[in-house]
């Protein structure tokens, strides 16, 4: 019983020597205001956690929370779901609440094997959310979901993990949810139940970042961008993929960087022409062109940078015409990055620097045949995801998007061999504003003499030398 007792006193104490620039109790405080403001009367919107996921065996990943439910909350646990409501509600005792925040329940054996919980109180004092319940008590709330003119709630996981039985894991808050508020299994042609418009509403607002969250993305993109330059000074032709990767990162986690925003790609030659390319598994990179797409996370908010390198130094004649013009189409779309400017004419303008480029070069006949060089779009919004919630209408200020261009040859592509093997993607993140841009990601060189120049400097990581393994001897 002392033992209990003692691990039960221990658990309450919270964790010194956290980061103190994380987003405030206000800030979602106001995120959930301007989300009730944008509900239609006598409704209710529902965020749901992300369910967790395993690893392997009895081994979860590391756990990542819903952003819309983070960005509303600041919530970071399993096993959740927020309620908010348009008019205030009358609880069972007389008191009246508009939002309810369902959390994990405190338990001290539990968190000695996967973390501290915030439980009831800790939400109450540190996220400021007034109303909040266990899991278990959700089952026995009295919600009448028949006075809702509108339940809006997101797409429900299709491969929820199978409950507990305990009735306050996630599998058994959404059979309750979904038993409370009557939704059959095919819920699509009843307007009652809204997936469109929860998308519509978290879009318009997550597209278009507040001055706390520009402070977290600055910090993210700049992070990346010094991950980048370390990286051109430091890589020699000897380097894998991975090893790289792990530079990129170990930069990243230096500056206080959690995690990636997604996988990594660091692609040399030909594996540079996969666009989502995340094996990393050349052992040498050697002299080819190398691709490097990795963004940082700060605080959940992600960046999301791309330079493409020669690692020898030096770009050849095939590999500066090749840059020059993902470069020039860049150039082009930062001429029309303002408040107003349609996501079309942005593709556009970006598509036809390119496509252009590359029948001049001789690389393809055609137009038709140019694109098949240059297969996504341009620019999409970042954010708490890489691939942010927003809408892709215009340009408006304070929207913080990429501009990606990019051009890949396969070998055996139907142009002279000479250009076989080269993949460019040079992507930079912008904040829009009124009448022009800010470039968040200026701090890591984009011309190829500038690129040229960081890769003849000094690394910090030089003479960061390992000893061999002894277990690769033979026969040791």
């Amino acid at each position: 019983m002392l033992c209990l007792i003692l691990f039960s006193t221990l658990s309450l104490i919270a964790q010194e020597d956290l980061p103190t620039d994380y987003l405030s109790k206000e800030f979602h405080a106001g995120r959930r205001t301007a989300l009730r403001a944008k509900m239609p009367d006598k409704s209710v919107a529902i965020i749901m956690a992300f369910p967790t996921r395993t690893f392997s065996n009895d081994v979860e990943y590391l756990y990542h929370q819903n952003p819309d439910l983070y960005y509303f909350t600041g919530y970071k646990e399993p096993h959740s779901m927020l309620l908010v409501f348009k008019e205030k509600q009358t609880g069972p005792d007389g008191s009246t609440y508009d939002e309810l925040l369902v959390v994990q329940k405190r338990n001290p054996q539990a968190e000695q094997w996967t973390g501290r919980r915030l439980g009831v109180e800790g939400v109450q004092k540190n996220l400021g959310i007034a109303t909040v319940i266990n899991g278990e008590e959700f089952k026995k709330l009295s919600i009448d979901f028949t006075t809702f003119d509108k339940i809006i709630f997101d797409r429900i996981p299709s491969d929820v993990p199978v409950s507990t039985g305990k009735g306050a894991d996630f599998a058994s808050l959404v059979q309750q949810f979904k038993e409370k508020a009557a939704i059959p299994v095919d819920y699509s042609k009843d307007t009652r139940y809204d997936n469109k418009l929860y998308r519509e509403i978290t879009a318009s607002l997550r597209e278009i970042k507040t001055p706390e969250e520009m402070d977290l993305l600055r910090k993210a993109v700049e992070i990346s961008c010094m991950g980048q330059n370390e990286v051109m000074k430091a890589v020699t032709p000897a380097m894998s993929e991975l090893e790289i990767q792990g530079l990129h990162e170990f930069v990243h986690k230096k500056y206080g960087s959690e995690e990636v925003g997604y996988g990594s790609i660091v692609g040399a030659g030909e594996n540079g022409c996969v666009l989502h390319y995340m094996e990393n598994t050349k052992t040498k990179v050697g002299t080819s062109m190398l691709l490097m797409d990795v963004g940082a996370a700060y605080h959940g908010y992600s960046s999301d940078v791309t330079r493409t390198i020669p690692v020898d130094g030096k770009f050849s004649a095939e590999e500066r015409a090749i840059y020059q013009l993902v470069y020039d189409a860049q150039e082009a779309v930062f001429k029309k990055a303002k408040e107003g400017t349609s996501f079309k004419e942005i593709e556009a303008t970006a598509r036809e620097v390119v496509t252009n480029g590359l029948v001049k070069l001789g690389i393809a006949k055609n137009i038709s045949e140019a694109n098949k060089f240059y297969p996504h779009g341009c620019s999409h919004h970042i954010g708490l995801d890489v691939h942010d919630r927003g809408t892709y209408n215009e340009l408006k200020q304070n929207m913080v998007i990429t501009v990606e261009p990019g051009i890949y040859i396969p070998q055996g592509s139907n142009c002279d061999k000479k250009w076989w093997g080269i993949a460019v993607r040079i992507e930079d993140d912008i904040l829009i504003r009124e009448k022009d841009y800010e470039l968040l990601s200026i701090f890591a060189p984009r011309k190829i003499e500038d690129i040229e120049k960081m890769i003849a400097d000094k690394s910090a990581l030089d003479d960061f030398v390992l000893p061999k393994l002894k277990s690769a001897k033979k026969g040791f």
